[in-house]
């Protein structure tokens, strides 16, 4: 049996932190046009859909591809709203509407821009050839330590390994979850209001840019440099080559 698989992006019109974040330009196309294209160039999608509540987001989203079934209620569009349940309304009532049941369910974010279609089609592959696997993502990897604040008000390591100062080329690393790069995930998950399952596998990457989540103006003109950095690195490789 083939697996039956979809994509859905959730993209609300309310943001305090950068007033229309996903309709902000990057390089030239809207946030959300960027998410769409990345999630239609991975060629491992049934359908791409937009889970949104603003207009303009969903015009925007239609021009390069992405379908937009139905509008996304208001009481999912509000400041504590959570993405489980975001995920959970968009599948159902896509089910619902189209009569169709997928085994897959990929989740990916508008404002996480430095995606690499290859790893959606990737995580897809993976959970279809692993049965036992509930969720492929993609992570990233670090070798810097972590401290966490304990209830009597001191700070702990994360883990005992990380007193050991070394090397960053020996030493252990753990890996950043960042689901809203891509995050292939079993349907019946999501069915049941979970984004991930505990038994996973992780794409991990060492692209520091990864972490360039826009949700400040800020991180806007943040990201806008490192695409253009990366533009005048490739520019100069083909020089080169030349």
């Amino acid at each position: 049996m083939v697996a039956k698989v979809i994509g859905i992006i959730i993209a609300r019109g309310g943001s305090k932190g950068l007033s229309g974040k996903n309709l902000r330009i990057l390089d030239g196309e809207t946030l959300i046009q960027r998410a769409v294209r990345q999630g239609l160039e991975s060629k491992v999608l049934d359908r791409l859909i937009v889970s949104t509540d603003d207009d303009a987001i969903a015009a925007s989203a239609k021009t390069v591809g992405a379908e937009i079934p139905f509008m996304r209620p208001s009481y999912l569009a509000e400041d504590l709203s959570t993405t489980e349940e975001t995920l959970q309304h968009a599948l159902l009532t896509y089910e619902q509407l189209s009569g169709m049941e997928f085994d897959i369910a990929v989740f990916l974010t508008a404002t996480d821009v430095f995606r690499d279609p290859s790893w959606i089609a990737k995580a897809v592959d993976v959970l279809i050839d692993n049965p036992s696997l509930e969720s492929v993502f993609v992570g990233h990897q670090t070798h810097k330590n972590f401290w966490e604040k304990k209830e009597d008000g001191t700070w702990s390591r994360l883990r005992d390994w990380m007193s050991v100062y070394s090397s960053r080329q020996v030493r252990q690393t753990i890996v950043r979850e960042d689901t809203g790069l891509a995050c292939a995930s079993r349907a019946w998950l999501w069915r049941e209001g979970k984004r991930i399952g505990d038994k996973v596998e992780i794409i991990v990457n060492d692209d520091d840019f990864t972490s360039i989540d826009i949700h400040h103006h800020e991180d806007l003109m943040l990201a806008q440099a490192a695409i253009d950095i990366r533009k005048k690195i490739a520019s100069e490789m083909e020089n080169v080559d030349d």
